[in-house]
């Protein structure tokens, strides 16, 4: 089994799947990232496990479920027993250095300008740290892109190349060391700014509409007609998805990304590389815009690219993978003990031979986009899964959906309701309650497994599964927990509550 102790993650945000050339060619320049995939494994359908900033980076770092470590909205930290796996790493003596946008302190969009536990502090460069440098008049113009129709903002200015040249010069120093480098951009989320030629490059494009532009909306659930109300009389046939500053920034950070992988190639060439976006933005298909309570394709898959000594070359790999997947396949890759918490399974054999199948299903959710913000929907609980054909999207609040993304992948016509296709449905179904279950899922309950069309559903009961599922143990942090009716050690996490 493959091992290397050089690992370098770059991630951006906001960046869609078809936003990346080597995945759809829509006339949008990414070469950097292209060369990414030329070089390893592209991971054709990845998604992420919640399409909200926070929420994916929990995913991402700590290899639990939003839902399982409290990040389930923007604005929420993580709970102190949720362990990142820079953590994690440096308690094997691994150099962890995060270096770009964290978004997992609690703190606003910016951050606190803090250092996590396990990172190197020296390296440490959130976007607190960067306004900071900046004077009031600065930061006031680092968040208004209008700016750049009046004056030419220099690469030094901004965050993405500051981000850039701390990364670069972590590989000049430390090339030697047993490294997990974050190389986090902002880019391409707005306020989109750029350097010349970027700013300007997209002043005429115009995005390819897909046929979900044209969604009637018939058929789907009531939150999501809600959530694109405002947009309900648009002329579909007349608009053009013209963003020049969103697209800009989109090859603004390929270039960044550029520069750090020629950094990672002359310093590290023995490193492992992989890339991701924590989700997408909508723009307008099926008349929703930037990211929700939803699990359509735009949003919730992402690109996903990993390249590096024992990873074949210029491979495609179509098994359904996840945002989950990366905290235990870094640790495996590490040489490091997979801890039972983790909610993932490491996909590095997939890696090796993309013939090998890591997930089953692959699991997103959503609950609140932003804890500090009455809109974006409220509370609107979700959770989804995919199986490499079907998607299935449970709408606590509303009604659901069922998705055959092989015969309609722009998830026009739902089929909740298809009696031919009722045992994937209830198949898929189970999976969720399932997968609820063994995360321990906190918004579990009979109400999921009752829905309008599961006609062999349990009756509602207040005691449910009667099951207690308490958390399994991680040794480096918390020992085995004791059972509440005995005040023993517990010998199964997950069993029948005792009565007392």
């Amino acid at each position: 089994m493959l091992q290397n102790r050089k690992i370098v993650l770059i991630m951006t945000d906001s960046q869609r799947w078809d936003m990346v050339n080597c995945y759809r060619e829509t006339g949008l320049k990414t070469p950097n990232i292209d060369r990414l995939a030329a070089e390893g494994v592209r991971c054709e359908r990845a998604y992420t496990t919640q399409p909200v900033c926070q929420p994916a980076r929990a995913g991402i770092f700590t290899g639990q479920y939003p839902h399982s470590v409290g990040s389930w909205t923007n604005s929420y930290g993580i709970s102190d027993t949720a362990h990142s796996v820079g953590e994690r790493l440096a308690l094997d003596g691994v150099h962890t250095a995060y270096i770009g946008k964290w978004h997992l302190d609690g703190g606003d969009y910016f951050g606190l300008g803090k250092c996590p536990k396990g990172w190197d502090a020296d390296y440490w460069y959130d976007m607190k740290c960067y306004l900071d440098e900046l004077t009031e008049e600065e930061r006031l113009m680092s968040r208004q892109p209008w700016q750049m129709a009046e004056r030419d903002f220099s690469p030094e200015f901004l965050y993405g190349h500051r981000v850039s040249n701390r990364a670069i010069d972590f590989l000049q120093k430390y090339n030697q060391d047993d490294f997990f480098l974050v190389v986090s951009y902002d880019e391409p989320h707005d306020p989109f700014l750029c350097p010349p030629p970027y700013s300007t490059m997209y002043k005429d494009f115009c995005f390819p509409k897909s046929e979900n532009i044209w969604d009637t909306m018939e058929g789907k659930p009531e939150h999501q007609k809600v959530w694109g109300a405002r947009n309900a009389a648009l002329d579909k046939d007349a608009l053009e998805l013209k963003e020049p500053y969103f697209f800009g920034c989109n090859s603004y950070v390929d270039e960044e990304i550029g520069r750090v992988v020629d950094a990672i190639e002359q310093y590290a060439p023995d490193a492992i590389v992989i890339y991701t976006s924590d989700h997408g933005d909508m723009m307008y298909s099926h008349g929703l815009w930037a990211k929700g309570p939803c699990a359509y394709d735009e949003i919730t898959r992402i690109p996903f690219i990993v390249k590096g000594p024992g990873i074949p070359k210029g491979v495609v790999d179509t098994n359904p993978v996840s945002h989950i997947n990366i905290t235990p396949t870094v640790l495996e890759l590490m040489g490091a003990k997979l801890p039972p918490v983790l909610e993932g399974k490491s996909m590095l054999a997939e890696l090796e031979d993309p013939s090998v199948r890591t997930n089953e299903y692959v699991f997103t959710e959503f609950g609140r986009y932003e804890v500090d913000h009455d809109g974006f929907g409220g509370l609107q609980v979700m959770r989804a899964v995919f199986d490499g054909r079907y998607k299935l999207v449970l709408n606590l609040l509303t009604s659901d959906e069922l998705y055959d993304m092989d015969n309609d992948p722009a998830e026009m016509h739902n089929l909740i309701d298809d009696p031919a296709l009722a045992a994937v449905r209830d198949r898929l179904h189970d999976a969720i309650l399932e997968n609820m279950n063994v995360t321990r899922d906190p918004f579990r309950g009979y109400y999921w497994e009752r829905r309008p069309w599961r006609t062999d559903a349990s009756p509602a009961d207040w005691e449910y599964t009667l099951m207690t599922r308490q958390r399994e143990e991680d040794e480096r942090f918390e020992s085995r927990q004791l059972d509440y009716s005995t005040g023993l050690v517990m010998k199964e996490a997950s069993r029948k509550k005792a009565k007392i």
